[in-house]
C-alpha cells in the first residue's frame, strides 16, 4: 500500500483513520455519514490491505492536528466550514453543500430519502406537483437524481428538470408543501428554513448521470420549452472535451482506471487534441497499440461512442470526488 501522505485520497485517509478509531468507534462515527460517504469509505476500508500502526498513527496525528486548529467553542465554526469547502470542491458545488451542511438537524426527512432506492423515491413524488418533485430532487445526489428522473412519467422530466434549473431560493411555501409530502409518506413532520441551491448546476450534475438516450431526449424537450436556459444547462454539463482540462497526473490516473476497449470506442471520431491527449498520456508502446485499435476498429453506432464516453467520465467524476483527481474548470464554473 503506499505511504500516507499526498498520493492518499481523502477517502483512503477516512478509512484508515476509521481503522484506527476501531470497530465501535467507527461504527459511531458513519452513522453521521451521508449515505455516498458510507459508500465510499466502505469500499476504500473493503479495498486496504498492509495497514501498518504507523501509517494509522500517521493519519490519526493529521487529524489531531486539523481539529486542534478549530476553535473549541465554535466562533467563526461557520466562516471556516465555508473557507474549506470553497478550497475543496470550489464555488459552486461548495454553495450545493453548504447548503445541507449548514441545515443542521433540519433535513432528517431529505435524509430519509437519500437512504432509499431510487425506484421507492419515485414511487413516492411521481405524483407530486412538477415543483415539490424538484424540489426533491435538488436535495439528493446527482446520480440518485438522474436515476430518480428516468423512472418518473416522461411527459413531466422536462418540466421537472426546468424547473430545478430555475431554483435559486427555495420559498416557505414550497417548503411547506414539501413537509406535507414527507409528513404523508414517510410519517415525519418538521421545518425546513430557507436554502440557497444553485439550479442549474444541480441540472446539469443530474443531466450528467443519465444515460445518453434518454439525455439527448431531455435536452430536446427542454429546448423547445426554454431553448436559452437548456442552452445554459448543457454549456455547465461536463463533456468529453473537458477532460482536456485534467493535468498529466490526473489523466494517467484516469487512464489506468478506464478498459482499453472502452477507450477505443469512446476515442471513435473524436478530435485529435483530444486523442493526443491520452496518447501523450500512456507509455509509447501503449499509445500505438492504441492507434492500431482505433485503425482497425469498423464503424460504431454514434449511441455507442457515447456511452463509452459517458462511462470514462463517470469514472472521472468518481476519481474527482474521492480527490484522486481535478478536473478542472471544464463546462463553466461545474466540476
Amino acid at each position: 500500500m503506499a505511504e500516507v501522505g499526498s498520493e492518499l485520497s481523502g477517502v483512503q485517509r477516512a478509512a484508515i483513520f476509521l481503522l484506527g478509531v476501531g470497530e465501535t468507534g467507527a461504527a459511531s462515527i458513519m452513522k453521521h455519514m451521508a449515505p455516498k460517504e458510507v459508500q465510499s469509505v466502505g469500499e476504500a476500508m473493503a479495498g486496504l490491505s498492509d495497514v501498518s500502526n504507523e501509517q494509522i498513527a500517521s493519519v490519526v496525528q493529521e487529524f489531531s492536528e486539523k481539529v486542534s486548529e478549530v476553535n473549541s467553542i465554535g466562533i467563526g465554526a461557520g466562516d471556516f466550514t465555508r473557507r474549506v469547502m470553497v478550497q475543496a470542491l470550489g464555488e459552486n458545488k461548495a454553495r450545493n453543500m453548504l447548503s445541507r451542511v449548514m441545515q443542521g438537524n433540519n433535513s432528517k426527512g431529505m435524509d430519509a430519502l437519500k437512504w432509499m432506492d431510487a425506484r421507492s423515491v419515485a414511487g413516492l413524488i411521481k405524483n407530486e406537483h412538477p415543483q415539490i418533485i424538484a424540489i426533491v430532487l435538488v436535495s439528493l445526489e446527482g446520480d440518485q437524481a438522474a436515476q430518480v428522473m428516468s423512472l418518473l412519467p416522461a411527459e413531466i422530466r422536462a418540466d421537472v428538470m426546468l424547473r430545478i434549473a430555475r431554483l435559486d431560493l427555495i420559498d416557505p411555501t414550497a417548503l411547506q408543501e414539501l413537509d406535507q409530502v414527507l409528513e404523508k409518506q414517510l410519517g415525519q413532520s418538521q421545518k425546513i428554513p430557507h436554502t440557497s441551491v444553485d439550479g442549474m448546476t444541480t441540472a446539469a450534475a443530474i443531466m450528467n448521470h443519465m444515460d445518453s438516450t434518454l439525455e439527448a431526449e431531455l435536452m430536446d424537450s427542454m429546448k423547445e420549452v426554454d431553448d436559452e436556459l437548456s442552452t445554459k444547462i448543457n454549456d455547465l454539463m461536463f463533456v468529453f472535451d473537458n477532460l482536456m482540462d485534467v493535468d498529466d497526473r490526473g489523466m494517467q490516473r484516469l487512464i489506468r482506471e478506464i478498459s482499453v476497449d472502452s477507450l477505443v470506442i469512446a476515442l471513435k471520431g473524436v478530435d485529435e487534441r483530444v486523442k493526443d491527449r491520452f496518447f501523450n498520456n500512456m507509455s509509447s508502446r501503449a499509445a500505438e497499440m492504441l492507434k492500431e485499435d482505433l485503425e482497425a476498429k469498423g464503424p460504431i453506432k454514434l449511441s455507442e461512442v457515447e456511452e463509452a464516453q459517458k462511462e470514462i467520465l463517470n469514472i472521472a467524476t468518481k476519481l474527482s470526488e474521492d480527490g484522486e483527481i481535478s478536473l478542472g474548470d471544464g463546462g463553466g464554473d461545474y466540476v
